[in-house]
């Protein structure tokens, strides 16, 4: 397929969400299914692999470095780890494309390695922060090279061992913590970080899955180095964070009732779920169970009155990736929502908060940027039929969340720079016009 220079989104205005759909498999999990099993021992089996742009950076970067991989074919994966001290030297700089996870967790994988490799990605990867994982590194010994900004590439060092660090994060980050436990496989002692808050704990789950003992203690997740992963199945659920545009759809477009299959319910990732019930959603968790060691549930949603709310603080990091959805629901409730605590948003693949705001402001919602969140005053969303249209900013997720507001527009609406919603949601054209969403996609 020919790449697009502008990829556009054009959604027409009303209509309702209904059926049922499978989402694509979870990145975040996707991502670590791939890293484990390639320095586990042993073959491991994978099944619901995302293949997005993404997921497919770990996977490239992986064969590079002597990992031998089959497929992806329609989700499943084969992976023929080589130990933890088997990968060797790739003949290059590894490109992280627009992956913020692929990099700063490889970060730190590859810390403890014998061999120096270059981390590089995409302007906008580029331009994101990385001193909150090479520091902490640093202190366990390993040496990263960042711009004089502390961003990629990130040119990493061979050094003669790593040691173990107690670290205490300032902010709630999956990927700092994740970073500093692989790394923590490769350093002498034990590794432990400790949170603020709960995230994400898909590596500690994954970890435990390849054989290799973590101990929770509260907030502080802990390893000692030097251990063995064997290979293992390992079954990915659907992603939350894709299901999220549906739940948010779905809660806004009259006469919708929409069924999401195989949704993964880890508890450090429902944060949408439950800021949406706390705006009145109609969400119901049906057939609860276990798939590859993380809680799913097939979730049935349907059209609701929402009422605008102050988003509780502890519920930011469990829906970091989810706000721009959120946003959307936002912009249709009635009152003001209010976000705080949410600085992490303005270091994504775009600002979300004043990508969001602007894109609302075009659709005549207020929607007033704060500096760690945004103040939102739900309305009556117009469209961009006849003016400059809404930008994407290169973001998938701002992309989906405005495709999504067509539902609620009083005409068409337009989204230039979507190309990139092939990193996270291969295939979402094809599904949300499938249960209802007046979409179709032309580029240039």
């Amino acid at each position: 397929m020919t790449a697009v220079t502008d990829l556009r989104f054009q959604i027409a205005p009303g209509g309702a969400l209904r059926g049922r759909l499978r989402v694509p498999g979870d990145k975040s999990i996707s991502h670590r299914s791939i890293m484990l099993s390639a320095i586990a021992e042993g073959e491991s089996r994978i099944a619901g692999f995302l293949e997005g742009a993404d997921a497919l950076a770990t996977l490239t970067a992986f064969r590079r470095m002597g990992v031998e991989i089959d497929g992806p074919d329609a989700g499943r994966v084969r992976v023929h780890g080589v130990g933890l001290r088997g990968l060797r030297a790739p003949d290059g700089p590894l490109d992280m494309g627009n992956s913020g996870t692929s990099m700063r967790l490889l970060a730190g994988l590859l810390a403890g390695q014998s061999f120096p490799v270059t981390l590089t990605g995409d302007a906008s990867l580029s331009r994101r922060p990385m001193r909150r994982v090479t520091e902490p590194l640093a202190l366990m010994g390993a040496h990263i090279g960042t711009t004089a900004d502390g961003t990629a590439p990130l040119v990493i060092e061979p050094v003669p061992h790593l040691t173990g660090i107690d670290y205490r994060l300032t902010v709630p980050s999956a990927q700092v913590k994740s970073s500093l436990l692989l790394a923590g496989l490769y350093a002498g002692g034990e590794t432990g970080v400790t949170e603020p808050a709960p995230t994400r704990d898909h590596t500690e789950r994954m970890l435990t899955a390849f054989g290799y003992p973590v101990r929770r203690q509260g907030a502080r997740a802990c390893l000692n180095g030097g251990g063995r992963l064997r290979g293992c199945q390992l079954q990915i659920p659907a992603d939350i964070s894709s299901a999220a545009f549906f739940l948010a759809g779905a809660s806004i477009a009259p006469g919708s009732d929409l069924l999401l299959e195989e949704v993964g319910i880890n508890p450090t990732r429902v944060g949408v779920i439950n800021i949406l019930r706390g705006m009145g959603a109609d969400i119901e968790l049906l057939d609860r169970r276990t798939l590859g060691g993380e809680p799913v549930a097939d979730i049935r949603v349907r059209t609701a009155r929402l009422k605008g709310i102050r988003i509780p603080v502890d519920q930011v990091p469990l829906a970091i990736d989810e706000f721009p959805a959120i946003f959307i629901a936002a912009a249709c409730a009635e009152g003001e929502t209010i976000l705080t605590g949410a600085e992490e948003l303005r270091v994504k693949e775009s600002d979300r908060i004043q990508v969001m705001a602007d894109g609302l402001t075009r659709l005549g919602i207020l929607a007033e940027p704060l500096p760690d969140g945004i103040r939102i005053v739900g309305g009556e969303f117009g469209s961009t039929a006849g003016g400059e249209p809404i930008d994407a900013h290169s973001d998938h997720r701002i992309a989906m969340s405005f495709a999504i507001a067509g539902l609620r527009a009083s005409g068409s609406v337009t989204i230039r720079d979507c190309a990139n919603v092939e990193t996270s949601f291969p295939g979402f054209v094809e599904l949300a016009a499938g249960v209802g969403l007046g979409i179709e996609a032309s580029g240039a």
